[in-house]
């Protein structure tokens, strides 16, 4: 019996869209269905990173650290406008401990029991050897140790700090990255229908039939394999829309991040390490802002949209202001997110300590169904990769690809950057820096698609400030599925931090009109 798709997909996050534009790439009919905005849930609430997760080698978690240490600089290469190089700055004290019940403070409390939890120096050097080592780098510098009384990152710390590390990660713009690969998938030949809830899956005739719903009106489609990327859902989706029993599940954790008014003035961030074990990151964020975060906390009802509770937001000021002289108080926060990461449950004891490593778990009892449970924004390109190799032998497909295949946008070298900004500004003459930059990270070579012809703001059409014109909405509206001020200020970009509430509503009318 023919199929209207080889896969379709639910869920629009990362891993649904990185799935579309991998198995659309290799020849295979894709759909893909998103019941809100794309990557409006989990993947635009996160710390924004791509990295290795220095901190599961305490887990001993080498292998999954691996896998994203060397996918690491794959995607910097692919995507160069909207992620980016970025050193970390890990102040050391003798009071930094480990997290009581993980794999290397149980080692050390047994065979160094006089430490009582702390972390040695040593011990964060070895750490950071292999970090620096267990991926292999290119372009990324490695850890070199700062005396903090004589750099600039010293400045704002307290004075009991006078030691730190400096090693490599990276920044991603997290929601970007979701609407480039839908994008990329779309230009391939997928179908992407946002906005659109799956209603019911149900096995017939040896194929898939899924009714979806848009604006009141259902529709049916047929697909020869189904792939659950539902995120927090997946468990939903496998029992209430598919209708099967699974054992397996997901533990629902709540990331929450604090946005103040800039702390420091230089363009690199800190890995802090809490005396409780824990540790967040204090980041630059959009120029004038600083990005904190993240906690752990379980989150138990799907039901309720996740927010930065009082007691979350204490909790990372007060973190915060143990290493900062100046105090980080509730009145510096501007803004706060929130997000439930669906960790693959495997029974940890804590929120802290559940694997941050992905499961594929495939049902061939009739059409096939892959079940994507846990994952990480590092390894999503990977998680894509290995969903096609246990999909292919069953609805056919080419080889993978996406490894040197850059995102839209993204078809230049890491170090042009900077010339990119430049040759904006000489092209567009009314661009100042900041403008040109904003264009250049969010939309690399294609900013000027979008500028066009303009000869000056005038000709890019409505202002609605900030240096959002029409000229850029129509295109979000165009090619990456904005409907709503919401889409555009929150997740193509961060322009809800300087648009008033009047800016965003004057936006939302021009775009329902």
């Amino acid at each position: 019996m023919n199929a209207d798709f080889d896969i379709f997909i639910i869920g629009g996050g990362i891993n649904g869209c990185g799935i579309a534009r991998d198995a659309a790439g290799r020849g295979l009919k894709v759909g893909l269905a998103e019941m809100n905005d794309l990557g409006s849930a989990t993947s635009s609430a996160s710390t924004k990173l791509f990295h290795g997760g220095l901190r599961y080698l305490e887990f001993f978690e080498f292998g999954l650290v691996k896998k994203a240490l060397v996918e690491r600089e794959v995607l910097l290469k692919n995507m160069p406008h909207i992620s980016w190089p970025m050193r970390f700055v890990l102040p050391y004290h003798k009071d930094m401990r480990f997290e009581n019940d993980t794999p290397t403070s149980k080692l050390l409390s047994t065979v160094m029991p006089w430490m009582k939890g702390r972390r040695p120096a040593w011990l964060i050097r070895l750490g950071l050897f292999f970090y620096d080592n267990l991926g292999g780098r290119k372009i990324l510098p490695g850890t070199h140790v700062v005396d903090l009384t004589k750099r600039a990152v010293g400045d704002p710390l307290k004075d009991k700090f006078t030691k730190a590390y400096e090693y490599s990660d990276c920044w991603i713009e997290d929601s970007r990255l979701v609407v480039l690969n839908a994008r990329d998938a779309e230009e391939r030949g997928a179908t992407i229908m946002t906005r659109t809830k799956v209603v019911s899956a149900a096995r017939v005739d040896g194929i898939w039939e899924i009714v979806t719903e848009h604006d009141g009106v259902q529709r049916t489609h047929t697909a020869r394999a189904l792939v659950n990327a539902g995120g927090p859902w997946v468990e939903n989706i496998v029992r209430d829309v598919a209708r099967l029993n699974t054992s397996e599940g997901v533990r629902l954790v709540r990331g929450s991040h604090i946005v103040t008014k800039k702390l420091f003035d230089h363009d690199k961030s800190y890995f802090f390490q809490g005396e409780d074990g824990r540790i967040i990151f204090a980041i630059p964020y959009e120029t004038d802002f600083t990005l904190i975060g993240t906690t752990d906390a379980e989150h138990e009802n799907l039901s309720e949209k996740p927010y930065a509770t009082d007691e979350e937001q204490d909790y990372l000021c007060a973190f915060a202001s143990q290493y900062f002289k100046k105090p980080v108080t509730r009145d510096d926060v501007v803004w706060t997110y929130s997000g439930v990461r669906p960790l693959y449950d495997d029974g940890a004891k804590s929120a802290t300590a559940a694997t941050r490593d992905y499961v594929l778990s495939l049902d061939e009892n009739g059409a096939p169904l892959l079940n994507i449970f846990g994952g990480k924004i590092t390894t999503y390109r990977k998680l894509a990769e290995n969903a096609l190799k246990k999909l292919t032998p069953l609805v056919g497909g080419g080889a993978p690809w996406t490894a040197d295949a850059a995102l839209p946008g993204g078809d230049f070298k890491v170090k042009e950057r900077d010339q990119l900004v430049a040759d904006l500004q000489a092209n567009y003459p009314f661009l100042d820096e900041r403008w040109a930059l904003r264009l250049i990270k969010g939309y690399g070579t294609e900013a000027r698609v979008i500028l066009g012809e303009a000869k000056a703001v005038a000709d890019l059409g409505q202002d609605f400030g900030a240096t959002l014109t029409e000229a850029e909405v129509r295109w979000l509206m165009t090619k990456e599925y904005a409907h709503t001020a919401d889409d555009v200020v929150w997740r193509r970009s961060k322009l809800g931090l300087r648009l008033t509430s009047d800016q965003i509503a004057a936006l939302d009318a021009f775009m329902a009109a």
